[in-house]
Order: structure tokens, then sequence, then C-alpha cells
């Protein structure tokens, strides 16, 4: 997994309340195991016109916001069923990092196991981010993971709150195989102690 140290991009402001995963990413697109290819499907009913179109009034077509690395969102965000498909078509369209007041606890979860840094926020923060985000392109937000910080446009800062293990994790670009493997030494030492002590169990 890729680790987040700091992050600058372009925010783009979806103020929407109860964005639950299949607006995210619809049924249509859950047939596949792989992680590539679903940014397409990013969004999709809010993105496309039923002729498959670019709806322009939606936000990832406007051009300010077609490069967006970072997402704005109202509360609730990433609620309704526990599709880790979610956050892997957040991050291969190019979304690293959502911030919202308030987030689904599986989606929360499994944003940190793909690389993505999910961050909450009490409300009057997040409407300055929104109002921030509405220039467009011309303003850019810095997300620093070390220090827990946002910094705006106009170089005003927000603090933000994060579990330590979870910072840790991101921060290393740990996720649970990658944790798993951090004992790799401790994991051949014990197999290598069974086979001598128990050798029929192996062939």
């Amino acid at each position: 997994m890729e680790k987040f140290t700091t992050l600058t991009g372009v925010a783009a402001p979806m103020d929407l309340i109860n964005i639950d995963t299949d607006m995210v990413i619809p049924k249509q697109y859950l047939t596949t195991i792989e992680r590539t290819g679903l940014g397409r499907g990013l969004f999709h009913e809010m993105r496309y016109n039923k002729d498959g179109s670019d709806n322009p009034d939606f936000v990832l077509n406007k051009p300010a916001y077609k490069n967006a690395s970072i997402l704005v969102a109202g509360d609730n965000f990433g609620c309704g069923s526990s599709r880790e498909h979610a956050p892997w078509a957040l991050l291969d369209y190019g979304i690293k990092c959502v911030i919202s007041t308030s987030f689904a606890d599986i989606f929360y979860n499994n944003c940190f196991k793909n690389g993505i840094l999910p961050i909450r926020l009490p409300r009057e923060d997040v409407e300055k981010l929104l109002e921030d985000a509405e220039r467009g392109a011309n303003a850019t937000i810095t997300i620093d993971l070390e220090t827990q910080t946002i910094t705006g446009p106009d170089g005003g800062e927000i603090k933000f709150e994060l579990d330590e293990f979870k910072k840790h994790c991101l921060f290393n670009g740990l996720d649970d195989v990658g944790l798993t493997m951090e004992k790799e030494d401790k994991i051949a030492g014990y197999e290598d102690s069974r086979k001598a002590s128990e050798p029929w169990l192996f062939g």
C-alpha cells in the first residue's frame, strides 16, 4: 500500500448528506475483485446522463475539479452496504482524502486499509473547507498526516484528530498484509521450531 505523508491538491465540494456506498460505486461494478478500473464508475448515477454522456452539473465533471484528490462532503459519508469497492473506486479515480463530519464505521476503516485518509471534523471546519473548495482549481489544500493539519489556500490551519495506530499504518503504507509481514521473522522462526519438534505435520 502506498504511504500517505502529505497531500496537496484540489478539493472538490460535495455538500450532500448520507452519500452511501451505492452512490459511490453502484452494484453493477461489484462483479470484479480487481482494484483498478473502478474509477470510471465512481458516482456513476450522478456523474453520467442516461445516454452515458458526462453530466456537466456534477462537481467532478467541472473543469476545475477533474483532477481533484480531496473530497469535502456532507454528514455520514460512506453509509449503506459494506462494500470495499467504494474506497477502491475513490482511490482509482485519484481521491486520496475524504473530509466529513462523520463516516460509516466500516467505510471509515476500509479507507485506512486502502491508503485513503478519512478526516472527521466539526461542522464549522467542514463549512470553511467547503467555502475554500468552491474556489476551484485556484485554491489548493495541503494535508500533513504527521502534524495532523490541514492548511487552506489562505494559510489558515485546521487540526484533526486521528487514532495513533491508524495513523501509523497509513503513514507507513501498512495494510493488513503489511502488518503481518512486519512479523515475518517471528513467523518463520515459529514455523522452523514446529518443523523441528513435530516434523510429521509437514510431510
